[in-house]
């Protein structure tokens, strides 16, 4: 979804123009931009907590050539999602789950092929690819959501995180 698209939909829920929309989206972003800036953090219940972290300057390797160089020390903006949204993503995840082990569970009992979803994986369980052998959402690596970055990472929020 784009910025006009959200504008276009908000305007048509409050009757409002979409140039009077578009002005109040746009200040919203610019608000939440300032704050970070300011203050390195913004927190927007329900949707979730915005924060400055300083990634240290490290060493890397360059995948062309193998050579190490140095990655000087920046600052990114991290994101956690917060309790509602997580909820929303989750029943989302389970949905598509559902979804897959119905379209197996015919193609077992018609012996037709399963269409292919929206990333070209076809519903088989096979690994000649050397992909994830596990199709049904049994493991968390099969998931599309799964957290890139486990506690302990230095990713993501570390204080308690009361709503």
């Amino acid at each position: 979804m784009t910025k006009k698209e959200i504008v276009k939909q908000i305007s048509e829920e409050i009757e409002l123009t979409q140039l009077k929309t578009k002005e109040i989206v746009q200040k919203t972003f610019d608000a939440i931009i300032d704050a970070l800036v300011e203050e390195g953090r913004i927190e927007l219940r329900n949707f979730g907590v915005f924060a400055v972290k300083r990634r240290k300057a490290r060493k890397a390797r360059n995948p062309r050539t193998g050579d190490k160089v140095d990655v000087p020390e920046k600052f990114v903006v991290t994101f956690k999602p917060g309790k509602e949204m997580e909820e929303k993503v989750r029943e989302m995840e389970r949905r598509a789950h559902e979804e897959a082990k119905a379209a197996q569970a015919a193609q077992a009992h018609s012996g037709t092929a399963v269409p292919a979803s929206p990333s070209g994986e076809t519903g088989t369980n096979s690994n000649s690819s050397g992909g994830n052998a596990a199709t049904d959402g049994s493991s968390p690596a099969s998931s599309p959501f799964r957290e890139t970055h486990g506690a302990g990472s230095g990713y993501g929020n570390s204080q308690n995180n009361s709503s």
